[in-house]
């Protein structure tokens, strides 16, 4: 028995993100190529988690190049050191953002803009380049710069101390073509169960879009996780996904084949298997779909190919664990399908 594909439309925070004027508009402050800089985010920052000193997330205030600013190419430089007492052992899911105040499209009180996603290597270090021009707009002024790892390890644990992570941000003078005018959360970093029949999320909803934009452009990022379950999904399952802007439909699969090129070197663990959407030690490759740029009203939508875990605590006839476990999830060899989405809305001159 199937169950119906997850239909995600995108919940839209009107305003562009920085808080200014719409682009163009009259309050919208002069355009000036901006100097080459480079701006520290985090310098050594140490991520663990070690009980009641909980550091898995950790937030700063830093200051980016002044408003209006034009940039040809904007980088993110990120690398992960081991601390006193070793790297953590385990391959971790982690992200670098931006934290915008709320409120947010379910009345939250701050959201995330998710620059950049990564997967910590086994036990040993990385250096990473991300492009994130496109962010140009939202690097401005005084931001909260967040870096968060799924760590359960810090001093004094027998598998690591956790990470030290650097981030610093390259701005490069020029006029990026396309110009970036302004980025549109459309979901925070989220998980979405996999294979639920009673677990559907459709929202719906959509996004207006103002007058002079030459295009825009979806920017996701989708990583599935959980093993041992039908069809070892959804870390080790490859599944169509599709980004539906108005009535055109855009499909990937998603399926990361070269992680033994690609990833940091000479970890230890399974580093060389392929996954859905992710190596260990290594970025998380952003899916860009263009879309639309006229002005008005506009649908955008994700979805997921249509799958039922069977090997689940509440399937009505147990069955298709592939890793041979019951169907209770165990946190280890069993853990419950989903995918770790998010996505903004990059408008473009």
């Amino acid at each position: 028995m199937g169950r119906r594909p997850v239909l995600l439309v995108f919940a839209v925070v009107v305003a562009a993100c920085g808080g200014g004027s719409e682009p163009g508009g009259p309050d919208a402050p002069s355009v000036a190529i901006g100097t080459d800089t480079t701006v520290v985010a985090f310098e050594g920052e140490h991520v663990y988690f070690a009980g009641a000193d909980n550091r898995r997330q950790v937030s700063k205030e830093v200051t980016f190049p002044a408003r209006a600013q034009r940039y040809s190419r904007v980088t993110l430089r990120l690398g992960l050191r081991c601390p006193s007492g070793g790297c953590d052992w385990w391959d971790r899911l982690a992200h670098l953002s931006l934290v915008v105040p709320g409120p947010g499209p379910n009345g939250e009180i701050e959201t995330e803009l998710e620059l950049a996603r990564f997967i910590t290597p086994y036990r040993v270090g990385g250096q990473f380049t991300v492009d994130v021009t496109d962010f140009q707009r939202e690097l401005e002024a005084t931001r909260v710069v967040r870096v968060f790892i799924d760590t359960w390890v810090g001093p004094g644990h027998a598998n690591g101390s956790g990470w030290l992570v650097d981030a610093s941000f390259e701005f490069t003078g020029g006029m990026p073509v396309p110009d970036p005018v302004a980025v549109r959360p459309l979901w925070a970093p989220r998980r979405l169960v996999y294979g639920h029949p009673e677990r559907i999320i459709d929202p719906v909803d959509t996004v207006q879009l103002p007058e002079g934009l030459s295009a825009t452009r979806v920017r996701a990022l989708v990583t599935g996780h959980g093993q041992g379950n039908a069809e070892n999904c959804a870390e080790f399952c490859a599944k169509d996904h599709a980004i539906t802007v108005d009535q055109t439909r855009t499909v990937q699969r998603l399926w990361r084949d070269d992680c033994a090129t690609t990833a940091v070197p000479n970890q230890q663990g399974t580093w060389r298997y392929a996954r859905a959407g992710w190596c260990p030690g290594a970025m998380v490759t952003p899916w860009i779909v263009d879309a639309v740029g006229e002005a008005g009203t506009h649908t955008v939508a994700y979805s997921v190919q249509n799958y039922e875990n069977t090997c689940r605590p509440d399937a009505a006839s147990c069955g298709g664990c592939t890793l041979g476990t019951g169907c209770d999830y165990d946190g280890g060899a069993h853990t419950e399908p989903g995918w770790e989405f998010s996505a903004v809305l990059i408008e473009l001159k």
